[in-house]
């Protein structure tokens, strides 16, 4: 039943000046959740890890054996590392709060009398909101007017069954959640039925969710297979490099019979083989990628969906609003088998013979629309049908037989002032409107005709009718009526122009599109044909899905590329259908009734723009704009990031190899140790920023979206990149090695040995960053690939092996000699040298494939 103490036309809602005072006054209209980890906190956690314990042990030695600028050198590194981690996780930690501040629940409000959608933390007391099925309720708020609204308030009662609202009669105090019939929504409950206006009495902590000290969950990073996968490899390593510190302490103390010093090589072996990078690296790649995705207009609820993007082999999309503009307007109007074309006799009047199909299609809608078709049948109404006698302002609705999957057509029962008899107005499906008005077989034929017709210029087809009711106790169902068909409207709806060019790129990419819609079959092959779906010619209607069984629809799903006649329950069989046959399915959703096929498929894609709140807590992605061209972005970047992720974990495998290796074989040669603590760090000083900033900032491969989706069960630590990080690792160490035992071994003395291989060392790193900035292009070539954060590495370490080379005190720290320019070319080549094969072998490729 509509019940109001005003109209909803008048309401203007507070300016948003206005708004603005108040959410400074207010506060955010949000509750205390966990708050972040202070920097304190942050840092007292890096304190902790194993790096800075072994730093702590290595320091404590050098105090022992006397050397106190060693100590001091290394606790000054210590601050320097520190504070590198504390910037990469406090990057991280602002990248989340952002997707917090993009993932609390939206608002519909009406501010300046214009409706707006704002994130639920800028509702302020006296905000009038806009309520609807499937929507979260912002703010505690009374009741201005509704239309058969219920909701569920178990959130704050423990009572699962939904209680009925009513409008607000001017007099009545705001009362306790529970019980029917009363003007009152709290925040956090749910709208399950029907539409209203409500005015905001309360937010944030004075709210009854509030009251009762309910907290908001937080954005959490969530333990994923990559995150246990690369946990597994931690262990691993970590046992690898305590067995050999432990085997470095023995030999060099039984050997040499300094255990101190035997000590000291232990832990820089173990701070060598320890790759602390790689937790780091997941949650910065997962966490960057979130907020990147979120430029692009796209929220990541759960950022582990992230790394499933770039396995996707199905996109399964809405029509309405994804594929098209969901900007609609009607075109055509067919009455007694004459056809009016709005849209070329629009500068006509309007024939008095289609006045009637534009009034009764009005009533039949929400007198304060939100969806695109009903706003179409105002706008016409508004320009075309003003001032005259068909507009009923004045009327009061008694009561709405919503859509249901069983028919799909809707009536308003309406009553005028005067009138004694209430007047029924229905619009829906033109089939569903024929069943209702019990039309014979022929005028049924007819009408199909003009369906398919109207249909074949891609326009969404509507039947509508009217009929009088003199009972004064109406109906359970919409069939006990007696209607009379009116005619048909044709709504058009075009095809977004971003859609035809993101689809082919889906096929390019070895991603199936597959529409899904509750059109006309000839309506959805139009569109389907326009957005540029192959092959579109085979098509099957939600009445034939319901009677065929699970195997014969795995069948179908193979080549079936358009559903139409489709009713939201449907989609979760279609779900479980391609997941059986193996497919990664992607899916968009809407509607309350989506969200179990949004919560089964491998990602849910909730529409932020006219989606509602279940539908987007159901879902993995929220799209912002509801463009079917950021879902193609968002596969593209999940490509990109699993990319970066790999190349950025074979570098971190590889640099540790040429460290750990020159930390181990000098000692089981028997020769002087090549790599102190102190070298270890100015190396992580290098490292660290390489593999989180360096390669996460690349811009993606061309190819990215040129070779089929990955296989979600392979491992990132597969048997190819670890083969390619260790060969490469190899190649480094070789040549370091080289040079530290050609120099030891020759004319140099120990001093000279580590400066030369320390600095092809470090040389060789930065070769390795170049090497895997891409697996396809040589290093050369991609230089002409911007990427500032790369100059920003490179030129630092440059700089401070400048300074470790010829500072005299940094010099004396590091156990360096002073190197001459023929050294230095020596180095340089040699750390060229070390790259120079991967660089063929990426020449071997291109000619291979050209």
């Amino acid at each position: 039943m509509m019940e109001s103490n005003s109209s909803s036309d008048a309401l203007t809602g507070l300016s948003e000046a206005e708004a603005a005072r108040r959410l400074q006054q207010h506060g955010y209209n949000e509750l205390p959740s966990s708050k972040g980890r202070s920097l304190l906190a942050t840092a007292w956690d890096v304190v902790r890890e194993p790096m800075f314990l072994l730093l702590l042990a290595c320091g404590t030695i050098y105090l022992i054996l006397g050397d106190v600028q060693e100590a001091l050198m290394l606790l000054g590194f210590v601050f320097v590392v520190l504070g590198i981690t504390l910037y990469q996780e406090r990057k991280t930690e602002r990248a989340l709060e952002a997707l917090r501040d993009l993932s609390s629940p939206r608002a519909l409000v009406i501010r300046g009398g214009e409706r707006k959608r704002i994130a639920g933390r800028d509702v302020v007391p006296d905000d009038l909101v806009v309520l609807a099925e499937g929507d979260r309720v912002p703010a505690d708020s009374v009741v201005l007017s509704c239309e058969n609204l219920s909701t569920d308030e178990s959130l704050l009662t423990g009572e699962s069954v939904p209680v009925r609202k009513v409008a607000w009669d001017g007099v009545r105090e705001m009362t306790r959640p529970g019980g029917e019939d009363l003007p009152f929504v709290f925040s956090g409950t749910l709208i399950v039925q029907g539409q209203g206006i409500a005015q905001v009495r309360a937010t944030g902590v004075h709210t009854e969710m509030g009251n009762i000290g309910k907290a908001l969950q937080t954005v959490q990073v969530e333990g994923t297979r990559l995150q246990r996968e690369v946990g597994r490899l931690v262990r691993r390593v970590a046992i690898l490099g305590l067995t050999l510190c432990v085997v470095v302490v023995v030999l060099y103390g039984l050997t040499r019979g300094n255990w101190l010093q035997g000590f000291l090589a232990g832990i820089t072996l173990a701070m060598a083989v320890l790759p602390e990078e790689f937790p780091v690296v997941l949650t910065l790649f997962l966490a960057l990628g979130a907020w990147r995705l979120s430029k692009m207009k796209v929220l990541a609820r759960h950022v582990p969906v992230i790394e499933t993007l770039g396995s996707a082999t199905v996109l399964c999309v809405d029509k309405t609003g994804t594929l098209t503009v969901n900007r609609m307007s009607i075109r055509k109007l067919v009455v007694d088998e004459t056809v009016h074309d709005v849209e070329q006799q629009k500068a006509q009047p309007l024939p008095e013979a289609f006045h009637e199909i534009v009034e009764f299609g009005i009533l039949a809608s929400q007198r304060d629309p939100f969806d695109p078709m009903e706003k179409a049948f105002h706008d016409l109404g508004n320009a075309r049908l003003a001032h005259t006698e068909h507009l009923h302002a004045l009327w009061k609705l008694e009561r709405g037989y919503p859509l249901s999957p069983s028919l799909l057509a809707m009536s308003h029962v309406w009553k005028s002032p005067t009138g004694q008899e209430y007047v029924l107005a229905a619009k829906g499906a033109p089939e569903a409107i024929a069943d209702l008005c019990h039309l014979n077989p022929e005028r049924t034929q007819g009408i199909g005709n003009h369906v398919a017709a109207m249909a074949q210029d891609g326009l969404r087809v509507l039947g509508v009718a009217r009929g009088v009711y003199w009972q004064q106790a109406l109906p359970g169902e919409q069939h006990d009526f007696t209607f009379e068909f009116l005619g048909l409207v044709g709504l058009a709806d075009p095809v977004r122009p971003t859609v035809p060019a993101a689809v082919q790129e889906c096929y390019t990419a070895g991603i199936r599109v597959v529409m899904i819609t509750g059109d006309h079959p000839t309506t959805a092959q139009s569109i389907a044909g326009q957005a540029g779906l192959k092959p579109f010619d085979e098509i099957t209607t939600g009445p034939e899905l319901d009677k065929i069984d699970e195997a014969e629809l795995r069948r179908r799903v193979r080549t079936t590329n358009v559903f139409a006649r489709m009713v939201p329950e449907q989609k979760l069989r279609l779900v479980h259908a391609l997941k059986a046959n193996g497919d990664v399915v992607a899916m968009t959703g809407d509607g309350v009734n989506d969200a179990p096929a949004l919560k089964a498929a491998h990602i849910g894609i909730a529409m932020g723009g006219r989606g509602t709140d279940v539908a987007r807590e159901a879902a993995s992605l929220v799209l912002l704009d509801d463009d079917f061209a950021s879902i193609v972005q968002s596969v593209r970047m999940g490509r990109r990031i699993f990319d970066h992720l790999q190349k950025a974990m074979t570098y971190i495998v590889a640099v540790h190899v040429p460290i750990a290796g020159m930390s181990l074989v000098p000692v089981l040669l028997g020769g002087p140790l090549a790599l102190l603590p102190v070298h270890i760090l100015f190396l992580e000083l290098v490292i660290d920023p390489a593999c989180s900033v360096v390669f996460e900032a690349e811009p993606e491969d061309a190819d990215v979206m040129h070779r089929p989706p990955r296989n979600p069960m392979a491992p990132l630590f597969g048997s190819r990149i670890l083969g390619l990080g260790l060969l490469e690792g190899a190649s480094a160490l070789l040549i370091v090695l080289a040079v530290y035992l050609s120099a030891l071994w020759g004319w140099l003395n120990v001093s000279d040995a580590i400066a030369l291989s320390f600095t092809t060392l470090v040389l060789a790193n930065l070769g390795l960053i170049f090497a895997n900035r891409s697996w396809t292009r040589t290093s050369w070539s991609t230089l002409r690939t911007p990427n500032a954060a790369l100059w920003w590495v490179t030129g630092g370490t440059i700089f401070f092996l400048g300074l470790a080379l010829y500072v005299p005190f940094l010099r004396d720290l590091f156990h360096f000699s002073t190197l001459h320019s023929d050294d230095l070319a020596l180095c340089v080549a040699a750390g060229f040298v070390s790259i120079l094969w991967f660089e063929g072998l990426k020449l071997f490729k291109q000619k291979w494939w050209a």
